[in-house]
């Protein structure tokens, strides 16, 4: 069971419920032993009246006797007790025996006094022996009034031991939710804190207890990361910057040379390849600017309403050439109608570097497909290839920075290895989301989401 606040619920309710058990079984024998210590009582209390019938001359007492003086007594009691009179004085003789015995003798356990007997036809009986001069009174009640109340009384303990358990789990269920609010509210805190969202603080109750300091901690250790990304996304921001300006140099110093430094072939077209560093060099300090403004939410967008089939058709044209340039074919498809709120360029962007990943990809001779709708409010984009694909374990990675496939594929193999981050960030900044997976072909399929117009102003 995974959840701890069933777990604790179950153990409330074990718990309640086997502490029940013991006090009902702890009842239970109390309360036979209480009920037969009655039934004792009422033996000594029905020797008590035989003795003051009988008298105090033991010694002229005979079984004639004793018959006249206490049998009207017995038979009067006859409903609760059983009695025999044995004369010990010499063999022993029976001289009484009370009429609901129907001859019977009650049987004697030697060395007790007290003590539980059985009778065919008559059932259980407590014993008690008492001695009156020569004779021995043997006085016996039945015990099945004390064993129906027993009985009576596991009953009502089942259904009260059957109700307790319908009655903790409700409450341990109550008293966990409870309990584990805090718990809750850390977790949901934490779901929203993400490198894009380090401000958020988990609340610390009021209340000192082990929880809150939890809550503290995982604070503090939130102020840490938040501090450790903050100097890493100045770092990265500043020393991009910083370089920008020396390769500018860098590069009007070797343009220079290329026109008045009348170089040999071999030079110059060091210097050519020296410039196309220079050129990917730059270009990956713009996108490394771009990512950090990006995560630190720095860009303002200027989100306006779009037709999405209008802004492919227009992305469409530049992507047909580019895939007739690589040897390949792109078709299109767009369904359903809605408004999206985007900004052009940054779209045109991320649509860019899937294709470029798609055309490094796929064989010659390939198709590239996109495939547009938009439905329950969600602009749905997909872009697929007929390359090696990605491995499962890798397809959340490749967003990652600089990260690149083993030189197996060719998927941006030429690259900065920051197109996806770059395509994340873009499709985080307009409310949506991006992932691959495979395609219903070979190759893979990249997709990404977007609210419409309508949902985004619900959402708002």
């Amino acid at each position: 069971m995974r959840s701890i606040g069933a777990r604790l619920a179950l153990w409330y309710a074990g718990a309640a419920t086997l502490t029940l058990v013991c006090l009902f079984v702890a009842g239970y024998y109390l309360l036979q032993n209480q009920l037969i210590r009655g039934l004792d009582l009422l033996n000594k209390a029905q020797f008590a009246q035989i003795r003051a019938h009988l008298g105090e001359d033991f010694g002229a007492l005979n079984a004639h006797l004793i018959d006249a003086r206490i049998r009207e007594t017995s038979d009067f009691s006859s409903v609760l007790f059983f009695i025999t009179i044995d004369d010990r004085s010499g063999p022993v003789r029976p001289v009484f025996y009370s009429t609901n015995l129907r001859g019977l003798p009650i049987p004697d356990v030697p060395g007790q006094r007290v003590f539980n007997a059985k009778l065919p036809s008559i059932g259980e009986l407590r014993v008690g022996e008492f001695i009156l001069g020569p004779f021995d009174v043997t006085i016996a009640t039945p015990l099945n009034s004390v064993r129906q109340t027993m009985h009576d009384y596991s009953e009502i303990c089942i259904w009260m031991l059957s109700v307790m358990v319908a009655i903790s789990v409700g409450v341990g269920f109550g008293l966990s939710r409870l309990a584990l609010r805090p718990v809750r509210l850390i977790r949901d805190t934490a779901k929203h804190i993400s490198s894009d969202n380090l401000s958020e603080r988990i609340p610390v109750a009021s209340v000192r207890d082990e929880i809150s300091e939890l809550a503290q901690l995982l604070n503090q250790m939130f102020d840490r990361l938040e501090s450790a990304f903050d100097q890493i996304r100045r770092f990265t921001a500043d020393a991009s910057h910083e370089l920008k300006t020396p390769l500018s140099l860098i590069r009007l110093q070797a343009e220079k040379l290329l026109v008045h430094g009348n170089l040999d072939a071999a030079n110059e077209e060091s210097v050519h390849m020296q410039l196309e560093e220079i050129a990917r060099l730059s270009q990956i300090i713009e996108e490394l600017l771009f990512l950090s403004r990006a995560e630190a939410r720095d860009i303002d967008l200027h989100l306006v309403e779009h037709d999405p089939e209008a802004l492919l058709a227009s992305f469409s044209q530049d992507a047909k050439v580019l895939s007739e340039h690589h040897g390949l074919q792109y078709v299109h498809s767009h369904h359903g109608t809605g408004r999206v709120l985007v900004e052009p360029r940054w779209l045109r962007r991320v649509l860019l570097n899937l294709l470029a990943n798609a055309l490094n990809a796929s064989p010659p001779q390939g198709t590239v497909t996109l495939r547009s709708m938009v439905e329950s409010g969600v602009w749905r984009v997909s872009l697929d290839d007929q390359g090696p694909g990605v491995p499962e374990e890798l397809r959340e990675r490749i967003f990652e920075r600089f990260f690149r496939l083993a030189a197996t594929s060719n998927i941006e193999d030429n690259g900065s290895g920051l197109g996806l981050a770059i395509c994340r960030s873009i499709i985080s900044l307009h409310g949506g989301n991006i992932w691959v997976e495979n395609s219903s072909g070979s190759g893979l399929r990249v997709i990404f989401t977007m609210p419409t117009a309508a949902q985004g102003q619900k959402k708002a």
